[in-house]
């Protein structure tokens, strides 16, 4: 195990996707940094699905070769049955791209054996104590072996990553200001199967996200390289505490799959392997993603849903955003205030976008549930208006911030939901349905999801000759190494062939 130093200057810690990812990316520009990590080897961690920008962040990182050796299950595409709605996207035909879906444990060892090859010093089995604070500036933590009980030692630091997780050092322990998602408040219940039929799913190589008949939830299946598949029922929590008056876990686990058909088919052979895990109060985002001296990345920062798989991909992207932001500090090319501004705004400007698809995908699921019953219930009811639990976050944003995002998903979410009526209303059912629904699907993809980082405050981040912050009128869409070209929904789905995406770019 590497040696803790008395100093660095950069301190990470955890050594999830975040921070890996933050470190590398320190490291290679010649930056000093150490990561902690309280754990030792590798770690269970649910979230096995990857978005497809994640190749971009391999590349950027140098491992994109690892990756691709490992044998991770290839994810070809994404499969939806949502209320009424039904759709595929294939990521290969559509999108000419395609990603991952990964055993976290091997997968986070990866990135994390990777950046000490790139010369990370990376320190695991170290827990961080305390910080210490110059004002509000941390300076220097207090940090233990974790599976030992006694001495305990310092480390100062120009600089701190946060990149904690769910534990939220600065944000639950410091700053005390993360908010949990009061409308948002749902728990997850899962495990692995093996003998799935996943030659049903389709396309090939999807991952499925199904909602359960009656609107209280959905599940995930997510096959992996190993033979198993992940499942997950996502249901709200007090619905869930309705049904455990009459039902154990493992009995409320089995009837949302028996409610769910589509992934009922796929499990029809199959049998439970793992033990049902369950998990709650997972949706929450911090008022403050950074300030003097820090920054806040992944879950360390905010945590939206299981749906759409956002995790990883708000992890790298805040870790990318983040190294980015500190790099030019460090080379005096921006300010500290410049740096924070950029990533708090970029970050929370990523977060919230995602934030109101989610929220209106639920919001669909919520009003088949609401048109089941005579009376809505508890975990039913929800605050009108168009981004539903989103909109509360959305409010509290700056009102520049909020006018941006509103504006943004008002037109992505009216403009897709007026072309799918008009397809549903004069298209016959078939290829050319299908078609007109793919680009449709793929439009709002590339619009989302997408390897783009933000332009915010008159920067931007280049990649080429080195990683930072430059000014948005000194950089072209050419010689910019990361950008992102939206595509226009009326013209995709008026087209007779699937649409091409160029908007992921290494």
């Amino acid at each position: 195990m590497s040696t803790l130093p008395k100093s660095t200057q950069v301190l990470v810690v955890g050594g999830g996707p975040a921070g890996s990812t933050a470190a590398t990316l320190l490291a290679r520009e010649g930056f000093d940094v150490t990561l902690v990590e309280k754990e030792v080897g590798a770690r269970y961690h649910i979230g096995e699905s990857l978005l497809p920008a994640a190749l971009n962040v391999f590349d950027l990182l140098g491992i994109r070769e690892k990756i691709d050796a490992c044998g991770f299950y290839r994810k070809s595409g994404a499969f939806f049955e949502w209320g009424s709605l039904k759709w595929e996207l294939d990521f290969e035909q559509v999108l000419n791209t395609y990603s991952y879906q990964v055993r976290r444990a091997e997968f986070d060892k990866l990135l994390l054996d990777h950046a000490r090859s790139q010369g990370v010093n990376v320190c695991e089995g170290i827990e961080i104590r305390k910080l210490s604070f110059d004002g509000e500036r941390p300076t220097s933590a207090v940090w233990s072996e974790s599976m030992k009980d006694g001495s305990s030692a310092q480390v100062s630091f120009d600089y701190l990553i946060d990149a904690s997780g769910r534990a939220g050092l600065m944000s639950t322990r410091y700053l005390q200001n993360r908010q949990y998602h009061q409308e948002f408040q749902n728990l997850g219940i899962w495990g692995y199967w093996k003998n799935a039929d996943v030659d049903k799913i389709r396309p090939s190589g999807s991952t499925v996200s199904a909602s359960v008949n009656d609107g209280s939830g959905w599940i995930w299946a997510i096959p992996l390289s190993d033979g198993t598949i992940s499942v997950g029922l996502v249901i709200n929590k007090h619905l869930y505490k309705e049904e455990r008056a009459k039902a154990d876990l493992e009995a409320i686990y089995h009837q949302g799959i028996a409610n769910c058909p589509c992934v009922a088919e796929i499990l029809a052979t199959a049998e439970l392997v793992s033990p049902v895990k369950v998990e709650q109060d997972y949706s929450y985002v911090a008022d403050k993603f950074s300030g003097p001296g820090y920054f806040i990345l992944g879950d360390a920062a905010c945590f939206l849903d299981p749906l759409l798989s956002t995790g990883v991909h708000l992890a790298t992207m805040s870790a990318t955003m983040a190294a980015a932001s500190l790099s030019s500090v460090l080379r005096n090319e921006v300010t500290e205030s410049q740096a924070y501004s950029y990533f708090d705004r970029g970050f929370r400007h990523t977060y919230l976008r995602l934030l109101v698809i989610v929220s209106s995908l639920y919001d669909i699921i919520r009003q088949t549930r609401l048109s089941s019953q005579p009376e809505p219930s508890v975990e039913s009811q929800a605050p009108a208006g168009n981004f539903l639990p989103g909109m509360g976050d959305v409010a509290k944003a700056s009102a520049e911030l909020r006018e941006q995002v509103t504006g943004e998903m008002t037109q992505i979410l009216a403009t897709s939901s007026a072309v799918l009526e008009s397809v549903e209303s004069t298209s016959a059912e078939g290829s050319t349905h299908a078609i007109s629904m793919d680009s449709i699907f793929a439009s709002l993809w590339n619009q989302l999801f997408s390897w783009s980082l933000p332009k915010e405050n008159g920067l931007q981040i280049l990649t080429d000759p080195h990683l930072g912050l430059v000014p948005v009128s000194e950089v072209s869409n050419d010689s910019a190494s990361i950008y992102h070209q939206s595509l226009n929904l009326e013209q995709n789905y008026s087209s007779s062939e699937p649409a091409k995406s160029n908007a992921i770019l290494a």
